[in-house]
């Protein structure tokens, strides 16, 4: 049997906080984002882009990047409104959002980008 880790994250030090399941695994690159977005697309879910203070991200309010894109196919143009929103806020975290129509609830979550953590 294998030994669990402990990963340290703690609300005194923002710079360990995780956000999600993907949090806890190594950074994804560019083409692992693709396939999540390229997944989340498949579910025929909506997506959204979210940003946030670094300082706000325990709290359950993201700020909605433009509204959702509802029917939206292209992972292209997901990938470069979220790279869009990091540009106009370079200081916030930025996740993305996969809406499920059919259980209305959110499909998946997860940081893209993190803003600044000090």
């Amino acid at each position: 049997m294998s030994t669990m880790q402990d990963y340290h994250s703690r609300l005194s030090d923002p710079a360990s906080r995780k956000f999600g399941t993907f949090s806890y695994l190594p950074p994804m690159s560019a083409q692992d984002l693709r396939k999540q977005v390229d997944y989340l697309l498949a579910q025929g879910w909506a997506p959204a882009i979210e940003h946030t203070e670094p300082q706000h991200t325990r709290g359950s309010y993201w700020y909605m990047w433009k509204l959702p894109m509802f029917g939206e196919t292209s992972a292209e143009n997901v990938l470069a409104e979220a790279e869009a929103c990091r540009k106009a806020n370079p200081d916030n975290h930025v996740r993305l959002v996969g809406y499920d129509k059919l259980r209305q609830t959110q499909g998946t979550s997860m940081v893209l980008f993190r803003g600044k953590t000090a």
